[in-house]
């Protein structure tokens, strides 16, 4: 017996469903056998399958997340030393990765992971913009901004670890 896609394999499987035959290379497996691409109804899970829509809302989402706590980040710059600005960069990236998994639904996956690092660095230059405009030696401040960069990478990899 011919393979019912691929006509110059020769083979001894069939769909379990529709009896076609079917070699190797087209054979879905499944619980109850061994089964066509039609008849298996592969789909993507709902969790990863997302439309422009989606990505619009993750966008939107971040975008005012970022703004809100990179505000909330320059009010709180007092107090930074460098174990608050560990546990800054932990809050901040946990509101943006969780502000864009209830914008889109508790979707995940690596686009909107890019999506929530983008507004955690909208933070950053929030934060960052805001020290400027309100100090001028901050400028020999930021040059050696370890703190803040060190919150930037941990607000970076909780944002995209909330989304995996």
């Amino acid at each position: 017996m011919q393979c019912a896609t691929h006509p110059t394999v020769e083979t001894e499987l069939a769909c379990s469903r529709c009896e076609k035959a079917i070699c190797p290379r087209c054979m879905i497996q499944t619980p109850v056998g061994a089964r066509c691409r039609e008849c298996a109804n592969v789909r993507k899970i709902p969790t990863y399958n997302m439309g422009t829509d989606t990505f619009l809302r993750a966008a939107a989402g971040a975008i005012g997340a970022g703004a809100v706590l990179g505000t909330a980040w320059w009010i709180f710059i007092p107090l930074e030393g460098f174990f608050f600005g560990a546990i800054m960069g932990l809050a901040v990236g946990y509101g943006v990765g969780e502000l864009v998994s209830l914008a889109t639904n508790r979707r995940a996956g690596p686009p909107l992971q890019a999506i929530a690092v983008a507004g955690v660095g909208l933070a950053f230059v929030i934060r960052t913009g805001l020290l400027l405009a309100s100090d001028a030696w901050v400028l020999e401040t930021l040059r050696f901004d370890l703190t803040g960069l060190v919150a930037l990478g941990v607000a970076a990899f909780v944002a995209a670890g909330r989304l995996r």
